[in-house]
């Protein structure tokens, strides 16, 4: 049974936590209290706070990030996870690398829309939004997957 998601990207500033939150959000509407949510970065910009832009395009949607704070992945992360959702293909080898016996966990958020989240650190808030966008549709359809709910 999936029950604790791990959202990871690069720096734990711009998508994990947007789409940490992302899915929270969507599966608390469709399937309240089923899943843990957190997020990591592979090279995280530790402590660091929400790129602002993620702060502001998720102040759109009324989910907060104020709180957020970058974390490194960690093999105890890992291992509480029952699933990871990576934003792009590199950050899977990675892990893969890194942490051999994750595979068979590590999956593209964006796996059924055949989509790689893009980075927009350092980019325009419409990244941002692009990003959102595809994280939001990537998180639905995984928990359609997960939960078997529509």
């Amino acid at each position: 049974m999936i029950k604790n998601v791990l959202m990871v990207c690069t720096g734990n500033i711009c998508r994990s936590p947007m789409a940490e939150a992302a899915f929270r959000e969507l599966a608390d509407r469709k399937a309240p209290q089923e899943f843990t949510v957190a997020s990591a970065g592979t090279h995280a910009l530790k402590g660091h706070p929400a790129d602002e832009n993620a702060l502001e395009v998720m102040g759109s949607k009324g989910i907060a990030l104020e709180t957020h704070r970058a974390i490194q992945i960690q093999s105890n992360l890992i291992n509480w996870s029952d699933i990871i959702f990576v934003m792009e293909t590199n950050q899977k080898i990675y892990l893969g690398k890194k942490y051999p016996y994750t595979r068979g966990k590590v999956f593209l958020l964006g796996e059924w829309e055949n989509v790689e989240i893009a980075d927009p650190y350092k980019k325009s808030r419409e990244h941002f939004a692009l990003a959102l966008s595809h994280i939001e549709k990537g998180s639905r359809s995984w928990i359609e997957k997960i939960t078997g709910i529509r």
